[in-house]
């Protein structure tokens, strides 16, 4: 009989109330089966007994096994102390009590075999242990515990309330005990067998109790394996639901626009990346089912092109295209390059941003709702309600984490007539996701596991990769002059500055001290300088933007309001001060504003002479390497997952016991197998798959293994 691990955690020996509220609200411990799911964070290795005569003068945890043979009180400036002298026949130590002294003298036998565990401390010639842990040996002996001691995850107020690691040890062996140990089996004896894995109720025995550090990693790999394999398994599944189940507009024919365009009116020769990226959406497009496919492209790597012969084949088949991008100068970039590649194709392009004016408002809706509208590029604002097309047949979605879930699902129900939402008859339009924020290859077959992806991985022909170097303050009169000899030659300059939220006010005073000091050495009339920052009206904003665009201005002085999309062919320089404060990725965009051109740019990042560690490693990646993959790789290394998801979409990785950094070579194998089950056994039904199919409709039930939304 195994025990109901959905079972409340107050039914527990040795839990109570009080502590179950404790353990509920501090670590989110509702059930047994949280509780087995508690992992150790770290293990303190108890397989080695130390001689006092072998003591090392290191400050480290060690065990020691001996007696008191006597204790004796020492006044101190406040209070007393207690001082047990504990012998183990090769030498003597003391052992130190500040608080607590009647309890363990009255609880303490003289003379009798313990185990002391604890950190070690050498004064006026001899070992000392303060406070250390005591337990009788024969009970040491006795004990359900493993010589790798585990250190579980806790809290401030679990400390201060008595539950410390101690306390969560026992009540996880009361757990085994109550249990027998026994747990279902989770996965398949095909995946067990194939993968040597140890079967789950001695996995979980050996990730809280290990005998030894071999036990511990085969329990460790075992549960890492299955908590990444379920994950995969629900994300693929969704995938092949959402082909399956979801409808699309099937556009059976590739037509005028297209050919037009791609026979006389391409700019440029594609690249190989390109074609493939366009035969894998030309072929979701046509099959039936929704395009649901996120294109991932570094700065500059056509993504623009794809996206727009995307729209052309939905024109091509009778149906309107949006694009939808995270801000106003972004989606005004997209207009603009658009419209230019468009001219002669005879398409309406309009753009609708917050700033649009109410007439021209209404002209759009009205040429949307009666189809004379092909292209609708904007922001947020396409997520207005009175946004309504004739017949929406692809959405594409530009830099798609700045965008919640609400907002996205907004756009699904553009082309329908009221009172038909949810109806039978409701077809969503296809999607396409694009980003130019590579995502690292563990985190996109976790976060974005159920999206089909492409991946522009080359540049177009003729770009020159950017220069890259680090320079200290110190240089800057080197730098000044390098700025004075590019503007000689013609060429524009960005100099960007932090901009953190916590202290815009002391950003603020940097940008514009920065501002003055780049007025005095770059003086007018020879140079002609523009400021842009966030404190800006919109309409200022975009007036100075336009005179370093038309290259009346030298220099553009700003803040990361021009990390997305400013694209000026003749700026080649682009100075980030202060660089240690922007994370990789934002470096990576701003390094992506210059390198437009065909001539050769250069990125100078500018730092103080202290660095830590982390910042010293991303300007070394950036110096070293310019592909965005591997860029995203190390700063999903040093930043983590959470961080990179941003709050929108935090909470994504909630996982328990596997870590996608440390342990993407799991994740890729889970993926595999995952696949593997689902290639042969779509609907999990044949009975070797019985327990898979079991256990993924409890997670299911109970969603603790995942929170997932993608």
């Amino acid at each position: 009989m195994i025990t109901n691990l959905q079972t409340p955690i107050d039914y527990l020996k040795g839990v109570g109330p009080n502590r179950a509220d404790l353990l509920r609200t501090e670590l989110g411990i509702h059930t047994y089966q949280d509780l087995i799911n508690l992992f150790p964070n770290r293990y303190i290795d108890r397989t080695q007994y130390y001689k006092i005569n072998h003591l090392q003068r290191n400050n480290a945890d060690v065990q020691v096994i001996g007696k008191i043979t006597e204790f004796k009180e020492v006044a101190q400036q406040q209070g007393k102390r207690l001082v047990a002298t504990f012998q183990d026949g090769t030498g003597s130590m003391e052992l130190v009590w500040f608080r607590g002294q009647k309890w363990i003298r009255e609880s303490i036998k003289l003379n009798t075999p313990y185990v002391i565990f604890g950190k070690t401390n050498w004064f006026n010639g001899k070992f000392s242990m303060p406070h250390p842990e005591m337990e009788l040996l024969e009970d040491h002996e006795k004990n359900l515990r493993s010589a790798m001691q585990p250190v579980y995850p806790s809290t401030e107020k679990l400390s201060n309330k008595g539950i410390t690691n101690r306390v969560i040890s026992k009540i996880m062996q009361q757990l085994f005990l109550e249990t027998n140990g026994r747990f279902k089996e989770t996965l398949s004896e095909n995946i067990l067998s194939e993968l040597k894995l140890i079967n789950k109720s001695e996995a979980l025995f050996n990730v809280h109790f290990p005998k030894n550090q071999e036990l511990l990693a085969r329990a460790q790999y075992r549960l890492k394996f299955e908590e990444l394999f379920y994950i995969q398994l629900q994300l693929i599944l969704k995938n092949l639901i959402h082909k399956s189940k979801i409808k699309g507009f099937p556009f059976e024919k590739v037509g005028t626009y297209f050919n037009a365009f791609f026979n006389n009116h391409l700019p440029f020769e594609l690249t190989n990346a390109q074609k493939r990226v366009l035969k894998e959406i030309r072929h979701d497009l046509g099959s039936n089912a929704q395009m649901n496919r996120l294109l991932q492209g570094d700065v500059g790597s056509g993504k623009t092109i794809v996206a727009l012969m995307s729209m052309l084949i939905a024109l091509d088949n009778g149906f309107q295209a949006c694009l939808m991008a995270p801000t106003e100068i972004l989606s005004v970039q997209h207009y603009n390059g658009l419209v230019e590649l468009c001219n002669k194709l005879n398409i309406s392009i309009k753009l609708l941003t917050g700033s649009t004016k109410t007439s021209e408002r209404k002209e759009i809706h009205h040429m949307l709702e009666n189809g004379e509208l092909d292209i609708l590029i904007g922001t947020h604002a396409l997520l207005e309600n009175k946004v309504k097309f004739r017949n929406l047949g692809l959405a594409i979605i530009d830099e798609q984490h700045r965008f919640g879930v609400e907002q996205r699902s907004k756009l699904w129900h553009k082309s329908l007539p009221s009172g038909e939402v949810g109806g039978a008859s409701f077809i969503p339009p296809h999607v396409l996701i694009m980003t130019a924020t590579p995502i690292p290859r563990t985190l996109a077959m976790s976060v974005y596991g159920d999206l089909d992806i492409s991946i522009i991985d080359e540049l177009p022909p003729g770009r020159k990769s950017i220069k890259t170097v680090h320079r200290y303050d110190k240089n800057r009169l080197n730098v000044f002059k390098f700025i004075r000899d590019e503007i000689a030659k013609g060429r524009q300059i960005y100099i960007v500055y932090p901009l953190i939220q916590e202290s815009e006010t002391m950003d603020y005073k940097d940008l514009m001290d920065g501002y003055a000091s780049i007025e005095r050495d770059f003086p007018k009339p020879n140079y002609q300088i523009s400021i842009v920052h966030g404190k800006m009206k919109p309409a200022d904003k975009d007036y100075e933007m336009q005179r370093f665009i038309k290259g009346e201005t030298n220099i553009m002085v700003a803040t990361t309001v021009i990390e997305v999309g400013v694209n000026v062919p003749n700026a080649s320089v682009m100075i980030i001060e202060s660089a240690e404060r922007f994370g990789l990725s934002q470096l990576h965009q701003l390094r992506g504003r210059v390198g437009r051109g065909a001539e050769q740019s250069y990125c100078i990042l500018m730092t103080s002479h202290k660095l830590s560690n982390d910042s010293k490693t991303r300007l070394e990646t950036m110096v070293r390497t310019s592909d965005g993959f591997e860029i995203a790789e190390v700063d999903l290394r040093l930043r983590g997952p959470g961080d990179i998801m941003g709050t929108q979409q935090s909470g994504v990785l909630n996982l328990k016991i596997a870590d996608i950094i440390k342990d993407k070579d799991i994740l890729q194998n889970a993926r595999f197998y995952a696949k593997k089950v689902l290639n042969t056994d779509p609907s999990l039904s044949t009975s070797k798959n019985k327990v898979i199919l079991n256990t993924y409709q409890e997670l299911a039930k109970f969603k603790n293994i995942w929170n997932y939304i993608s």
